[in-house]
């Protein structure tokens, strides 16, 4: 399972909520993972202007306020994608089985509607959310 979605809040939360901006190497640290996936996860979330560091300055700030930014925004940074996918249909389905004939349309159909409601719980959600129940578990 992927991990960027998570280690892209946990990095998100840390840079909303730290003093002084973080370098990914603290960062990592505090992810549970090493120095480079974490770049990588800045990269994307700077790519879509989620956060920006500063030349000649070590670490990273947060650009959007934390009540502003959803769940959905940062999903769709790390995955690069608009519409998060849960499920993937297997490719060979047999048109000679009556099963394999009809299984990919309706698998499809049921994955969007739930696709569609993922997404739509994500929008929902944002990075404050997070932080205060975060907060109510200190």
């Amino acid at each position: 399972m992927d991990t960027k979605f998570s280690s892209a809040i946990h990095t998100l939360i840390l840079i909303s909520e730290a003093a002084q901006p973080l370098t990914s190497d603290e960062i990592a640290a505090s992810v549970g993972t090493n120095a480079s996936y974490i770049r990588k996860i800045i990269s994307l979330l700077k790519k879509k202007d989620i956060i920006e560091s500063r030349r000649g300055v070590s670490g990273f700030t947060l650009k959007p306020e934390a009540a502003e930014l959803t769940l959905l925004q940062i999903y769709q940074a790390v995955n690069e994608t608009e519409t998060p996918r849960i499920f993937d249909l297997h490719q060979n389905p047999s048109d000679e089985c009556v099963v394999g004939r009809y299984i990919r349309p309706v698998l499809t159909d049921m994955f969007t509607e739930i696709e569609d409601t993922f997404s739509h719980s994500l929008a929902e959600k944002t990075l404050a959310d997070c932080i205060s129940l975060m907060r109510k578990r200190l």
